[in-house]
């Protein structure tokens, strides 16, 4: 019975092909959020491919309809070890995005998993279903070796994480006394690179926008209206140039922090952001001037224009067009208020003659939640341990994601320190077409994982006093 023998027998889980087994089956379950025709295949997948699992671990398995009607279905598993002992929230979320079917290359389907060489492709292999399965073994691992699991283990998964989990602040509060936990250790984002294993906190805030200027009703002639009618398109671009500066800089002060505090840049001096050979260049002049690249992305705030329509783009007519519209985000650190962004935007428009242009929050979009926890928090510095135990190798520690999650229902609801441990990498195609993840990091995220529910089980973390 040892910390040795777990890992020993999560590799093995890898190697002789359980691993991909179970991943296959929960890979073939076409568990689209967005398609409200596989709302069946959402319970389906709790009902018929986690419950069972889980239940063969002694878990109690709940399924509950969301109570926002857009929603998938929620899942709360509980092994209760001790009334007393130290409680681990783990979280998953079972639903993917889109399976884009005709957009994946010849041989490859996103319900069959193919394996490449060291690649793995699928939807969901790395968002989220490869990530929660490897937390799955790693528990069932340390309960099989140990014969308990040294502590009291609760899993959430939820199934309309990527439609921006409708219903979840009000299922977490009114199921508080389900959820409640001392820490949460979920997997969900990739790692800084792929050799490096990654612990994060917490996630940037995001925060939807929409720039609309409405000029008249209809378009008219461009020659015989061109010069004499405003154009819509022309004047959104220069409101929008007011805003983000030609060099990615954000030129209205309330919208980005006014620093980074000082155990966040100790945290990120060093990292690297690295999308592995198949992913992006990064464009080193873009952004706010003065920052490393992995303080822009973890560190600060980041406006981005996600679509820009003016006239008809995809059968343009000469004619000055009526009306133009910017699709925008925002990215956040809890170090920035998001209700001051809109009004903070229409001063900053007024002030620079774009009062026609109208700004509001986009209507149907979640906004998330920025949170943080100190890098420097005694449970971090747990967690990083256990890592360099199991794997030999310092891991970068992220104070938070760069993308979003609901993980304030964690953090800021419920009230408990949270550790991420990503399982992928951020060249993976996550959302697009040729979804797939890494064997090396799946099967090193195995270990991971046990080493750290072994550890848990060992001995009481160092965990805050809760307010």
């Amino acid at each position: 019975m040892s910390r040795d023998a777990v890992i020993r027998a999560l590799h093995a889980y890898y190697d002789d092909g359980r691993f991909l087994a179970d991943l296959s089956r929960r890979v073939a379950i076409p568990t689209e959020s967005q398609n409200p025709d596989r709302r069946p295949d959402l319970y389906r997948y709790c009902n018929e491919e986690i419950a069972p699992a889980l239940q063969a671990l002694g878990y109690t398995v709940s399924v509950y309809d969301n109570p926002d009607p857009s929603g998938g279905p929620f899942m709360i598993a509980r092994r209760i070890e001790a009334p007393d002992a130290l409680t681990v929230l783990t979280y998953g979320h079972g639903d993917v995005v889109r399976g884009l079917d005709k957009d994946w290359r010849a041989g490859l389907s996103p319900w069959t998993v193919t394996t490449e060489g060291d690649r793995i492709y699928g939807r969901g292999v790395v968002d989220n279903k490869g990530q929660h399965t490897i937390n799955i073994a790693a528990l069932a691992a340390v309960l099989a070796t140990r014969g308990r699991l040294g502590f009291n283990s609760i899993i959430f998964i939820e199934m309309s994480e990527e439609v921006g989990s409708p219903g979840i602040h009000a299922f977490a509060e009114a199921h508080r006394a389900e959820l409640t936990a001392d820490l949460l250790i979920g997997s969900d984002g990739p790692r800084v690179a792929i050799e490096t294993p990654t612990l994060y906190m917490g996630s940037r805030g995001a925060m939807n926008l929409e720039l609309i200027l409405d000029l008249r009703e209809g378009g008219h002639h461009s020659g015989n209206w061109g010069g004499l009618l405003a154009n819509p398109g022309i004047i959104l671009a220069h409101a929008l140039a007011s805003i983000v500066d030609r060099n990615g800089a954000i030129l209205v002060p309330e919208l980005k922090p006014t620093t980074i505090p000082d155990s966040v840049r100790r945290a990120l001096a060093g990292i690297t952001v690295d999308a592995g050979a198949d992913g992006p260049a990064i464009d080193t002049w873009w952004g706010e001037p003065g920052l490393t690249p992995a303080e822009k992305v973890y560190g600060w705030n980041t406006f981005e224009v996600l679509s820009f329509v003016t006239g008809n783009p995809d059968n343009p007519v000469n004619a000055v067009p009526p009306r133009a519209v910017a699709h925008c985000q925002i990215r956040f650190t809890v170090d920035t208020d998001p209700d001051a962004f809109i009004p903070a935007l229409r001063r900053h428009l007024d002030a620079n003659g774009f009062e026609s242009v109208v700004v509001r929050e986009a209507p149907g979009r979640t906004r998330w939640q920025a949170t943080r926890l100190d890098p420097e928090e005694p449970i971090v510095r747990w967690g990083a341990e256990s890592v360099v135990r199991t794997t030999g190798t310092k891991p970068a520690l992220l104070p938070c994601l760069g993308g979003s999650m609901p993980n304030d229902v964690w953090a800021d609801m419920l009230g408990m320190p949270t550790l991420w441990v990503p399982h992928s990498y951020a060249g993976c195609s996550q959302h697009a077409p040729n979804e797939h993840g890494l064997g090396t990091i799946f099967r090193e995220g195995l270990a991971i994982m046990g080493g750290l529910f072994w550890d848990l089980g060992e001995a009481r973390p160092p965990l805050a006093a809760r307010n």
